[in-house]
């Protein structure tokens, strides 16, 4: 693997830096304090500034009015922006927008790309994505009680979704359920595009994670689908393809992710050595001077650059090699950049002590929302189950020494 960056991303990369260390970070108190449609004009502001700078949409394609990067240049970006809550979103790069608009790039009618693709690609709409359920295991998601029934020219849909991530003030679903029930288990389920104000989606409640409910965009929402009906045009895809499509979304999309949190692991790391530097622990000593701390400062800076190292090494082999050939890599970089990501975090507000229980640092927010880091998109224990097979499968019938 080259790791070179070119001279273009480099400028890219400062241009991103400045910004998030300028505008984005100062609105973090307002951000932990205040609901998100609070916020939204000030938001709205810093993206209409993102737009004229050209670095809108980052990773999606240029003819849809994106920057066009690939995989590898968006992880370093994915990086950037992940250094502050809002950096994703102000630069139009955020899930689950991200992974929608991919789906419906490649499995997308013209029509479904002119009503729904450009606007969200633009920013004027949000998206939702509708697959995990409450009563199903989400690291199995062949298994699927949402069904979608045909009725004349139309689907109508029966179920119970949760954490649907940012269906308050979506426009549209992209809806996972069972089409061909009588099909292989992996062709049962299909993609359906539900705009929200569709009679029979009924958004039940924000869902309260760790006390925090949250409102518009960073928020995670019930779904009950009661007689919901779509047209059939409205399928992404081929009929019992859903499960193959989430495969193709989850794969890059796990990249995203770790980048992300490396780049939250860069922000905490910051400010742990700016406390250890800055705390005092007794008449001209420092916090820094304890060799615990110099420990903790030691391994976090091995374990982030070792999973930023892993994630790069992943996106490239999906450049280069493709998805398949990555998967291996995809099932490694997922458990171990979450559990770096959480040992950080959990050592940064450590370090700030009770500072750190606080919101007045960036830090008890990370330590709320990103421990789902080890549960979302396969929980680590799948991941790790998946990995051993496939490695134990290549020594059937091999003789070591």
């Amino acid at each position: 693997m080259d790791f070179t960056v070119s001279e273009k991303m480099k400028t890219i990369i400062e241009m991103m830096d400045e910004f998030v260390d300028k505008e984005i970070i100062p609105m973090e108190p307002e951000y932990l304090s205040r609901p998100f449609e609070d916020m939204l004009p000030a938001i709205e502001e810093k993206r209409e500034m993102v737009r004229k700078m050209e670095l809108w949409a980052p990773q999606h394609p240029k003819e849809y009015g994106g920057m066009g990067l690939d995989l590898m240049d968006f992880a370093l970006v994915s990086e950037s922006l992940g250094r502050s809550p809002l950096g994703h979103y102000i630069f139009g790069a955020h899930a689950p927008d991200a992974g929608n608009i991919e789906i419906l790039h490649l499995y997308g009618t013209d029509e479904q790309k002119e009503k729904y693709l450009l606007p969200l690609v633009a920013g004027k709409i949000r998206s939702c994505f509708s697959m995990t359920e409450v009563d199903l295991p989400g690291s199995n998601p062949v298994m699927m009680d949402t069904t979608a029934v045909k009725d004349g020219d139309d689907y109508v849909i029966n179920g119970h979704k949760w954490y649907t991530s940012s269906a308050d003030g979506a426009k549209f679903a992209i809806t996972m359920a069972e089409t061909n029930s009588d099909a292989a288990p992996y062709l049962r389920a299909s993609m359906l595009i539900v705009p929200t104000d569709t009679p029979g989606f009924n958004r039940v409640r924000n869902i309260s994670v760790m006390g925090h409910e949250g409102s518009g965009w960073p928020s995670h929402s019930e779904i009950l689908y009661q007689s919901c009906r779509i047209p059939q045009k409205n399928i992404l895809g081929p009929e019992g393809h859903g499960f193959v499509i989430a495969q193709e979304r989850l794969g890059p999309g796990r990249i995203h992710h770790c980048m992300r949190w490396i780049g939250i692991c860069k922000r905490v790391f910051d400010l742990m050595c700016s406390r250890a530097k800055s705390r005092i622990i007794a008449p001209d000593r420092m916090l820094e001077s304890k060799q615990i701390i110099q420990a903790w400062i030691a391994e976090c800076a091995a374990d982030i650059q070792a999973a930023r190292l892993m994630i790069l090494n992943t996106a490239w082999k999906i450049e280069t090699l493709g998805g398949k050939e990555a998967r291996q890599d995809v099932s490694m970089i997922k458990f171990f950049a979450a559990n770096v990501l959480q040992k950080v975090v959990d050592r940064a507000l450590q370090v700030h002590g009770g500072l750190g229980m606080t919101d007045d640092t960036v830090i008890a927010f990370y330590y709320r929302h990103e421990r789902a880091s080890r549960i979302y998109d396969g929980v680590d224990e799948a991941h790790k189950v998946s990995l051993a097979r496939r490695i134990l499968r290549e020594y059937e019938g091999k003789q070591t020494r």
